[in-house]
């Protein structure tokens, strides 16, 4: 939904959207009631660009003087899911926690080198593998970038045995792959309401180790409601 069918779409349940321009004092903006935001690219620029430093302190003491208004998503929270190895540490302790509740996070490993031969060593002390693999078969593996957005984020690839651990870019997070159908659940959460969407996804594969070549893919390709490629037929 684009932001003019999205606001046509509050304005019929009297609810006046805006789009709010960074780049000028937010106070002559407002008040707002809601604020609604993608600001994930200027927080992953803000790591070395000052301007979006400068943007990202200026929305958030706009923030912190409104306590009235609520915020989609609160910054500190987005700032860790979007490191991936932030947010997958956290999943493995509500897998623990939660035990009872059926939760499961697929074993990962956080990659800081390039060398074939310390991966395969980290991978098979950490023991990757499938659920009811039984060996130390380690593979398909899903390699994602360790920034969970920006542009060269969406670029994923499936490492089929421990020739292709070449193919793992660091910094970067190898984890297990497990197989789902080819169908994704996105679940979206505002105070104790939440919402359910369905995405196409990847396809399954066969378990275990194999001679196939690495597979390199673009997640928006794969995992968008638009989406329409051979990896999840």
């Amino acid at each position: 939904m684009n932001l003019s069918t999205f606001a046509e779409f509050c304005r019929l349940r009297g609810t006046e959207v805006v789009e709010i321009d960074l780049s000028q004092p937010m106070e002559s903006q407002g008040p707002f009631d809601v604020i609604v935001h993608k600001l994930s690219d200027v927080i992953v620029e803000a790591e070395h660009d000052s301007q979006s430093r400068t943007l990202l302190s200026n929305f958030q003491e706009y923030v912190s003087t409104h306590s009235h208004m609520v915020l989609l998503d609160p910054l500190p929270a987005m700032t860790q899911l979007l490191d991936r190895f932030a947010s997958y540490r956290i999943m493995n302790k509500l897998q623990k926690s939660l035990r009872d509740w059926g939760i499961c996070s697929p074993p990962y490993l956080e990659i800081n080198t390039g060398d074939p031969s310390a991966i395969r060593e980290a991978v098979e002390r950490k023991q990757l593998s499938y659920p009811l693999t039984p060996s130390l078969s380690l593979f398909p593996s899903v390699c994602k970038t360790r920034v969970a957005h920006g542009s060269g984020s969406h670029e994923m690839s499936l490492i089929f045995s421990a020739k292709g651990l070449g193919d793992a870019g660091p910094p970067c997070v190898l984890q297990s792959f497990v197989n789902h159908g080819a169908v994704l659940h996105k679940v979206f959460v505002v105070g104790e309401a939440h919402f359910t969407v369905e995405r196409p996804s990847l396809k399954n594969f066969p378990l275990g180790p194999c001679d196939r070549e690495t597979i390199f893919f673009n997640s928006h390709e794969v995992s968008k409601p638009e989406s329409s490629s051979h990896l999840t037929a």
